[in-house]
């Protein structure tokens, strides 16, 4: 089976968790899964195969030392630990089903039993997709590419002010577990100065690496149904994650309601005790001006705050990106997909979005209009004139 543990999430996936547990417990939501790109067979065929993967996934529960892990990082409360020591994924709440040969997967029911299917959907669906390729030709360009990325790295000359970082991103769309776990080892192996961590939990753990991330875009958008005022729930998200961590993963995520929007909240008050930004969509230089801009105008010295790019990077654009900003502010660079699917053969641009909370919609008004993911239009359209969004 291709789940090992209930450990291989995404790190932000459990610091969402720890939030929403604390901040809603009753809330009841609904995910759904969506293909962006043109597969090159139908998803439908792997519907069987998912089925069996998802009863696996519930039979599944996490281990003693796997508690022990999280603890150790100390950011996660007893209560939560304590949580994760009885849960178990019910199958109940989680349905798959084809449309033509479109696949279908659907999670309803109390958010925290169902937030945390998304990542593994998504990486048992990419999975088994790449299984029906020729797996030693995939692995072999595979292996060929990174050593080139290596090579990038090495030969660059890194003289600006602050240092190059990054992190592997790749859990959602990567081709392969095992190839995951050899980029991770390869890496560490190989550019220990810089590369900074992992966002798979599971391989954190393995590898003695940081587990990388923070919030998302659900743990915003879950505010947007839960705040007594909606145009205040981008501050009242902010502010409540701060008290939740104690200060600590304090990257915020910007793009929800687009950067502008994002900016008109971020007070001084936010921006001291936020490290830095986290981009997600739209031209990565244009938005980095515009986070340098709002911290002049807010009379905080750049130097001491972050900017990390994790939009569809690979190392040419993160080396770029780093070149134009890293005698100004610090940088960090979250590689995703052009490091665990970079094998000749096209990804699968793969989501599962959380859609409403309570009965009630949800959106996100990226700087990427074709992001937008919302089956209510009249939504939409009034979350776009409460926020002046004209894209």
């Amino acid at each position: 089976m291709i789940v090992k543990s209930l450990l291989e999430n995404d790190m932000y996936k459990f610091t969402m968790w720890q939030a929403m547990l604390h901040k809603n417990p009753g809330a009841m939501a609904k995910y759904k899964f969506l293909c962006r790109s043109t597969p090159e067979y139908p998803l439908s065929q792997l519907a069987d195969d998912l089925n069996k993967e998802l009863d696996h996934l519930c039979s599944l529960s996490f281990q003693k030392d796997e508690l022990d892990y999280l603890r150790s990082l100390q950011l996660f409360s007893s209560d939560f630990i304590a949580f994760l020591a009885i849960f178990r994924f019910q199958r109940d709440f989680i349905r798959v089903a084809v449309d033509k040969d479109a696949l279908m997967i659907d999670a309803e029911g109390p958010q925290i039993h169902i937030m945390g299917f998304e990542i593994f959907c998504l990486y048992i669906v990419s999975e088994l997709y790449f299984r029906r390729f020729d797996q030693e030709a995939l692995l072999q360009e595979s292996r060929n590419r990174l050593q080139r990325k290596i090579g990038l790295v090495r030969d660059h000359q890194f003289n600006r002010k602050h240092p190059f970082e990054f992190f592997d991103f790749g859990l959602r769309r990567r081709w392969s577990g095992l190839w995951q776990d050899e980029v991770v080892r390869t890496l560490k192996a190989e550019l220990p100065e810089y590369f900074k961590g992992t966002s798979n939990v599971y391989l954190a753990k393995k590898y003695g690496l940081t587990p990388i991330g923070t919030m998302a875009h659900e743990y915003l958008q879950s505010y947007q149904a839960s705040s007594c005022n909606l145009r205040d729930f981008q501050k009242n998200a902010l502010a409540d994650w701060l008290k939740e961590f104690n200060g600590s993963l304090a990257t915020a995520l910007t793009d929800t309601i687009s950067m502008d929007a994002f900016l008109n909240d971020l007070d001084r008050a936010l921006a001291v005790s936020y490290e830095g930004l986290r981009h997600d969509s739209s031209c990565p230089f244009e938005w980095g001006e515009k986070g340098l801009a709002h911290y002049a105008k807010l009379n905080i010295d750049a130097n001491t705050k972050r900017l990390v790019f994790s939009d569809g990077l690979d190392f040419p654009l993160a080396l770029e990106l780093y070149e134009h900003f890293a005698d100004r502010i610090k940088t960090g660079f979250g590689i995703g997909t052009h490091l665990t699917n970079d094998a000749g053969i096209k990804p699968l641009n793969i989501v599962m979005k959380l859609m409403s909370l309570n009965g009630r919609p949800v959106a996100k008004l990226s700087d990427a209009p074709g992001k937008t993911l919302c089956e209510d239009d009249v939504y939409v359209a009034y979350l776009k004139q409460v926020f002046n969004y004209a894209a």
